[in-house]
């Protein structure tokens, strides 16, 4: 019989996100050698590979193929019993280890778990000395999310971020068990994917000639031209590199604001009788964009063929179309917009938004996909079948809720991760609410408000990276991180209500999962505060003082 004393150390190995339950830690270890095989079941495949790939680069395993129930055996199996992203993992001394899970993003989730259990080595890419080994102790750990949906948007039109990068971006959110990543692929300021059909999308609309540093009142300009698009390839290989880490990649294409990149591209698409729009160029500068698509045939026929395009590259059930930040100055003064007004019956402006997205709501739906959109997409009437994407607060995803839409909460005021983390003034370039480490521990995505049948159509929570002021990798890490990983336990584990919540648990398993941070090479902000070369002194921000108020 193993020794039952509990080990000293964390329970769990410092977990994040922390498990539903854990029968342990025992003093007795497990350990995973040269010798040690690894058997997969059927459906397991992708995990297998993660494996030899990570934990056997780390500790030169060669984990090779054995049979579950052999001694000194890894091994991988489906039970269908379980949660479908469930798992259970035993690790047993004289044994080996077992991640049993309802489904193959179970055995995933289970193994992104053994990972952090063997140690901040497991997170490196090469062993970093012959003899190092991969030891956890004894243990059962019992686990599945809260919530389907646990995502992150990336938003990487403001500031392109390379195809490696992105890459990386997926293996830090399965490395937190987040699986959706909602990749903002067009604004204003850029078009980021490559559209056969119209090449000028990234031909013209994927550069700018400059770049506004800071916030859009800083006196900066960035002079350098910047921009850079991911080709169709980039997209698949993206694509398929998320699926094989169980997580869903939902494009975002801009509809009908947040387009002054595709009108620039093809004035057509603008409000000709209102503007030169042979005039616009890619915008360098933030903010809310007047130039907005014409609502015209032409416009609804150019955005199908892109859309034709996107679904062939993206499987996502869910294809974001935006529909946030419309200004309606130049439907108001466009004759053409007017008479499609008169033409629908329309109340006014705002339903002529709404025709816009019912258009392509239908559009999808034929399509067996479904339109998700920011809550703006509620003024005028919202589309049947359609989702909400909850940013300006709670109230848009309470009226949603309410009214029998699925929702994702991801309120401005609570999880955009573009707003600062501490009043200090040495927070690079800060924007928005001070929203620390305790405050998003402490976010809570369900509403009281809403009763148990409403609260079901909460399809779940997401996290807002916008990078206006995030113009590097190292720059995205430190505004992300470690603020991604009390998101990741708000979204997957079970917590007690905001303010029952151990935050001082979290901050003692947080001193363990720094290690694995800094192994991983992300660049995120001390709790002491930034290091030198993480600020940005003289670029100006718009930190806005007191406590968000609760929308």
């Amino acid at each position: 019989m193993p020794d039952t004393d509990p080990t000293p150390t964390a329970p769990g190995g410092g977990l994040v996100p922390a498990p539903l339950s854990i029968d342990g830690p025992y003093r007795s270890a497990v350990r995973l050698g040269e010798e040690t095989a690894l058997a997969a079941a059927p459906g397991t495949e992708d995990t297998a590979r993660w494996l030899r790939t990570t934990l056997g680069a780390a500790f030169g395993l060669p984990l090779p193929p054995g049979s579950d129930g052999a001694t000194d055996t890894l091994a991988l199996t489906l039970d269908p019993a379980l949660p479908a992203e469930g798992y259970r993992l035993e690790a047993v001394t004289g044994w080996g280890v077992r991640i049993t899970g309802g489904s193959p993003a179970g055995v995933f989730w289970g193994a992104q778990t053994l990972r952090q259990l063997l140690g901040p080595d497991a997170f490196r890419r090469a062993l970093l000395a012959p003899g190092r080994a991969a030891v956890l102790p004894q243990q059962t750990i019992e686990d599945g999310p809260r919530f389907g949906w646990r995502g992150m948007l990336l938003d990487v039109a403001r500031h392109f971020l390379p195809k490696d990068g992105v890459l990386r971006c997926l293996d830090l959110l399965a490395a937190h068990k987040l699986n959706v990543l909602h990749l903002h692929l067009t604004d204003d300021q850029g078009w980021r994917i490559e559209i056969k059909r119209y090449p000028k999308l990234t031909g013209t609309g994927g550069w700018r000639e400059r770049t506004k540093l800071g916030h859009r009142a800083s006196p900066l300009w960035d002079e350098r031209p910047h921009g850079g698009y991911y080709t169709q390839d980039d997209i698949r290989e993206i694509v398929a590199y998320a699926a094989q880490r169980h997580i869903t990649v939902v494009p975002e294409i801009d509809i009908p604001g947040h387009s002054q990149a595709a009108i620039a591209a093809y004035p057509e698409l603008g409000n000709t009788d209102v503007i030169d729009t042979t005039s616009l160029k890619v915008w360098d500068t933030w903010g809310v964009n007047p130039n907005v698509l014409a609502p015209t045939d032409n416009t609804l026929r150019f955005y199908e063929q892109v859309l034709d395009e996107v679904l062939a590259l993206f499987p996502s059930p869910f294809v974001h179309i935006g529909g946030d930040e419309c200004p309606k100055d130049q439907w108001k003064a466009s004759a053409t917009a007017q008479a499609r007004i008169a033409e629908l019956s329309l109340a006014g402006e705002d339903e002529l938004q709404s025709w816009f997205i019912r258009h392509f709501d239908r559009w999808l739906a034929d399509r067996g996909r479904r339109l998700i959109g920011w809550d703006e997409i509620l003024e005028g009437g919202l589309a049947e079948g359609a989702a909400v994407s909850s940013w300006r607060g709670y109230a848009g995803g309470i009226a949603a809720a309410k009214s029998g839409h699925d929702v994702v909460m991801c309120p401005e005021q609570q999880v955009y991760l573009d707003h600062r983390q501490h009043h200090s003034p040495d927070e690079p370039v800060p924007i928005g609410f001070v929203r620390t480490l305790e405050d998003v521990y402490r976010f809570e995505p369900v509403p009281p408000e809403l009763t148990a049948e409403q609260a079901a159509h909460v399809l779940g929570t997401q996290a807002n990276a916008w990078t206006e002021v995030m113009d590097s990798q190292q720059r995205l890490d430190y505004q992300v991180f470690p603020r991604l990983a009390a998101f990741a336990e708000v979204a997957w584990s079970r917590l007690p209500a905001p303010a029952d919540r151990d935050y001082q648990d979290f901050t003692r398993r947080m001193a363990v999962h720094y290690t694995r941070l800094d192994a991983l090479g992300v660049d995120y902000r001390p709790p002491g505060g930034p290091l030198p070369w993480q600020k940005r002194p003289g670029v100006l921000g718009r930190p806005i003082d007191g406590a968000p108020p609760n929308v």
